[in-house]
């Protein structure tokens, strides 16, 4: 009774509920990088490091199930598209625990080591990477929001498929440049820890 009782607030008030769920989610990253929250265990740069992989390979199945979602419903496979963006939205979610997790309890951050314009090249996917990572939030979580509390007709009547399409398109973007990045820092160049308020990646 409760879900349903809530299913239908949600199918009532998707702007709201998104809304509120993404102050939630914001309050989460900014109080993490922001505050000492004492909830997260210390990590050691190796840990650190770790976890930093876990989080490469978690937005790499994430970028897949969203690009098979994307040609899913190109093709009119309507529950194969719904499977694979829900099991997209659950992956950011363990990538949102993990991320925190490190962020609040490393000490460093990974800074590249580079020559200049790879540096810049490094710095600029990085910031478009968290740009997009910030701006998508809302959209996926509307898009989401539509999508499991309407029925595929009913949702021809939504601005679903133009959320989705926006959140997608972000969302992919957002998480290449941030395996790219990952790569470039972990794998292709070398790096050094630093001591900062608020780490990246």
């Amino acid at each position: 009774m409760a879900t349903a009782s809530a299913r239908r607030r949600l199918r009532e008030q998707p702007i709201g509920a998104t809304i509120a769920l993404t102050i939630v989610g914001y309050a989460l990253v900014f109080g993490t990088f922001l505050l000492d929250l004492p909830i997260y265990p210390d990590l050691t740069p190796d840990q650190v490091t770790m976890f930093t992989h876990a989080i490469a390979v978690i937005n790499a199945v994430t970028t897949v199930f969203i690009v098979a979602g994307w040609y899913w419903i190109r093709v009119g496979e309507v529950e194969k598209h719904r499977k694979a963006m829900i099991s997209a939205f659950a992956f950011i979610v363990l990538f949102l625990v993990t991320y925190l997790t490190r962020v609040g309890g490393g000490d460093g951050e990974k800074q590249i080591v580079a020559p200049a314009l790879e540096t810049l090249a490094y710095q600029i996917m990085l910031g478009i990477h968290i740009i997009l990572s910030i701006v998508a939030v809302p959209v996926v979580l509307y898009a989401l929001i539509l999508g499991l509390t309407h029925t595929p007709s009913e949702l021809r009547n939504t601005s679903h498929a133009k959320i989705g399409r926006i959140a997608a398109a972000s969302w992919v973007v957002s998480l290449v440049l941030g395996v790219v990045t990952y790569l470039l820092l972990n794998h292709v160049y070398t790096y050094e820890f630093a001591i900062v308020v608020a780490p990246l990646i």
